[in-house]
């Protein structure tokens, strides 16, 4: 489920579990509050089950109930002191958590999805082209990049003495789902059949693909596949072509899909 809509979804929960526990009579402003703060927290915990968000995402939704119910609480305490005006103190605290939940929905949205197009190549610059600025994932290092560039070094000099010839149309479409077709001719022009064709989708820097597809040969050295982007934003697409389970050719390009 969207992180925006768990948040802002909580957060009416939070508003109307604290007015409904309001009809309980003799029910204290401090335990309606905690009602209010722990039920939707405790909803929340119990739908991401299975499929953990990051850590930040947590504490966000954490802090963002807990404070919404603090806010609830005040604001019934100092209506309950003061019966005429409200006093310019909890109206400062009001805005307060209100700016808190404003800032940290923009961070959220940021770092998921960038900054706006418009803003990301204002601020950062791109000489005309598409800017993604969302956190894209980690790298991991380790003993095995040196092997990993000896084998990307190997795998090239495979493929510059097989000489296929690949070409693939049908990826820089419009519409979340794009029909892809690949031809793979060898060096005399001839089609290449009885290859297994793949294509990995993945954000930069992720250190595994979001989707992996793989393509239905229609016939000698045509295949096709409909590729669904999940989301927008800068992508990877890793174009493999394997047979007997050894891979023959690798490519690797990039789409943006605003």
């Amino acid at each position: 489920m969207n992180t925006m809509t768990t948040l802002f979804g909580g957060l009416a929960a939070v508003f109307v579990l604290y007015v409904a526990a309001g009809a309980v009579r003799g029910l204290p402003p401090m335990l309606r509050a905690a009602l209010a703060g722990l039920i939707p927290l405790v909803a929340y915990f119990a739908l991401i089950v299975g499929h953990w968000p990051r850590l930040d995402v947590v504490a966000i939704h954490i802090s963002v109930f807990l404070a919404a119910a603090l806010v609830l609480f005040a604001l019934t305490q100092f209506r309950r002191r003061d019966a005429g005006r409200m006093h310019w103190a909890p109206k400062l605290l009001t805005a307060f958590f209100i700016g808190l939940v404003l800032i940290n929905a923009s961070l959220l949205y940021i770092a998921n999805k960038g900054l706006p197009e418009p803003i990301a190549r204002w601020w950062l610059g791109g000489d005309g082209k598409a800017v993604y600025s969302g956190f894209s994932g980690v790298v991991a290092h380790g003993q095995g990049a040196a092997k990993a560039v000896s084998s990307a070094l190997s795998e090239a000099h495979r493929e510059s003495q097989l000489g296929w010839q690949v070409e693939m149309s049908g990826l820089d479409g419009s519409g979340d789902t794009r029909q892809l077709q690949l031809r793979v001719r060898d060096r005399t022009g001839l089609p290449v059949d009885r290859v297994e064709a793949e294509l990995r989708l993945s954000r930069p820097g992720a250190a595994a693909p979001a989707l992996i597809l793989p393509m239905s040969s229609v016939e000698a050295g045509v295949y096709v596949g409909a590729l669904k982007v999940p989301a927008a934003g800068r992508w990877l697409v890793e174009l493999r072509l394997l047979r007997d389970g050894e891979v023959h050719y690798h490519g690797t390009q990039e789409l943006v899909v605003p």
